[in-house]
């Protein structure tokens, strides 16, 4: 069985790491946020429900 052999297992997993972070992010960081949270103004507090039954 070829999964149990443990040579590899260091060459596929710094070759996995180098492909994310060289290949796979930059692309992942160039997106922008169409919606960005931060920009959100709220200055109208709702108002509390009342409880008629309480």
């Amino acid at each position: 069985m070829p999964q149990l052999n443990p040579n590899p297992w260091f060459s596929i997993m710094l070759l996995t790491w180098f492909t994310f972070s060289l290949l796979i992010q930059p692309k992942l960081l160039s997106f922008t946020l169409t919606n960005n949270p931060a920009n959100k103004i709220t200055t109208t507090k709702p108002t509390p429900w009342t409880w008629p039954w309480t």
